[in-house]
């Protein structure tokens, strides 16, 4: 399975809510652009999960608009939520993608590439693009790539 962790673009700072915050204009380009560098590259049944923040739901619009708001991936979700969500290690899908927040995402990829609970830092808009096979009997997880927005 591949898990896919993207982390929202650059957001406003305040809104009447944290879930109502919107992209800045820097954090739509952001999202543009690695939208453009994951639509490339993704499988065309690929399954899209998405916090319901405003935030993520405007990162995600800038790849498709197949995608699917799970209230799991909220900001504050736990390590489980997500890979639940996923469906970590056999997956929903052969291919999934969550866009989400930190400290999440980062907590995410540190338990699945570590083994031990701590918390890595994803920049604002940064995809981390984990697999997980098994050789040799093992079941272990491979990094397949690890980008942020002015890399692409």
């Amino acid at each position: 399975m591949n898990l896919i962790l993207w982390r929202h673009a650059e957001a406003e700072d305040s809104a009447s809510s944290d879930l109502a915050r919107q992209l800045t204009v820097r954090g739509r380009k952001q999202a543009q652009n690695v939208a453009k560098w994951l639509r490339a590259r993704l499988d065309d049944d690929a399954v899209i999960l998405v916090s319901p923040a405003t935030r993520t739901i405007q990162t995600v619009e800038c790849l498709t608009d197949q995608y699917r708001v799970v209230r799991e991936l909220a900001p504050n979700a736990r390590v489980a939520d997500v890979l639940t969500a996923a469906g970590w290690p056999e997956g929903i899908a052969s291919t999934v993608l969550v866009v989400g927040h930190q400290p999440t995402l980062g907590e995410v990829a540190a338990s699945l590439l570590s083994g031990s609970p701590s918390s890595w830092a994803l920049k604002k808009g940064a995809v981390c693009w984990l697999s997980g096979r098994e050789r040799n009997g093992d079941d272990e997880v491979v990094l397949r790539a690890a980008i942020t927005p002015d890399l692409v």
